[in-house]
């Protein structure tokens, strides 16, 4: 039976997540296959998973889904780093005793899940990134964001994601829009530096031309972390919700594949 519950960091925010507890089918080698923890995206929260969340606990896995600091029922922050979204998922983690996952992530979830996998490579078994921007690296172009216009898929997954899912919306701390946007300005060396760190087996998922994942820098993302490949969709921004059953179809298969030594 799923429980909702939330769970202090270091810092002293409640981070809010469901847990549908421990997986009662064993797996082929006779032990209970590793926890899902499933993490949404900037101005959503983990009702985003729900359907995707069902599917996984129909075939046996325990599966949490968290809400990021200052979305859906966890705490707001005075400060919104990539890092710090990051270092919340590997403390809920931490706090719930949990060694090895695997985790999926969603565009701000999924660089977050990144950053997770490259501070503690040992906790990440396999690593799902959903149509997450990738960072600048040193001498690529600026990010202009200033007086732009969205463009259409970006208008697009606003007003669908609003329609949907109107609670998130309206609980989503905006104070992060400015932090999260000056952090996209800048480039980010050090997560460049890092991708060799990532021990999970990876598998990145981009939407195609209506997505956000600029597709040089997915060349190189790709072949920097050791064990990764591509799945490219026709679809926007949000894959697990636009394009589900194509989404299952790629990730359920990548997850149930048994540990290899």
């Amino acid at each position: 039976m799923e429980t909702s519950r939330t769970t202090p960091t270091r810092a002293g925010i409640e981070i809010a997540y469901r847990d549908s507890g421990e997986s009662s089918v064993p797996g082929s080698s006779g032990v209970h296959p590793v926890p899902v923890v499933l993490v949404h995206g900037m101005g959503g929260d983990g009702g985003t998973w729900d359907r995707f969340a069902r599917a996984l606990v129909a075939r046996g896995r325990r599966v949490l889904v968290v809400d990021l600091r200052g979305h859906g029922r966890s705490a707001r922050a005075a400060s919104y780093l990539f890092e710090e979204f990051g270092a919340d998922v590997v403390e809920v983690c931490d706090n719930l005793g949990l060694t090895r996952v695997d985790l999926v992530g969603h565009s701000l979830g999924g660089h977050a899940a990144s950053l997770a996998a490259q501070a503690r490579p040992g906790l990440v078994r396999r690593l799902v990134i959903e149509e997450a921007p990738l960072p600048l690296r040193p001498g690529d172009p600026e990010q202009v964001f200033a007086n732009r216009l969205p463009s259409l898929p970006e208008l697009w997954h606003a007003t669908t994601s609003l329609i949907r899912h109107p609670r998130a919306a309206f609980a989503f701390d905006r104070s992060m829009t400015g932090s999260a946007l000056e952090q996209f300005r800048r480039p980010d060396p050090l997560w460049w530096d890092r991708l060799p760190d990532i021990e999970a087996d990876t598998l990145i998922l981009r939407g195609g031309p209506g997505g956000m994942v600029d597709p040089r820098r997915l060349e190189s993302a790709v072949a920097a972390i050791p064990n990764c490949r591509v799945v490219v969709f026709r679809s926007g921004h949000s894959i697990h919700r636009d394009r589900y059953d194509d989404f299952a179809a790629a990730v359920l298969p990548f997850l149930m594949q048994p540990e290899t030594s």
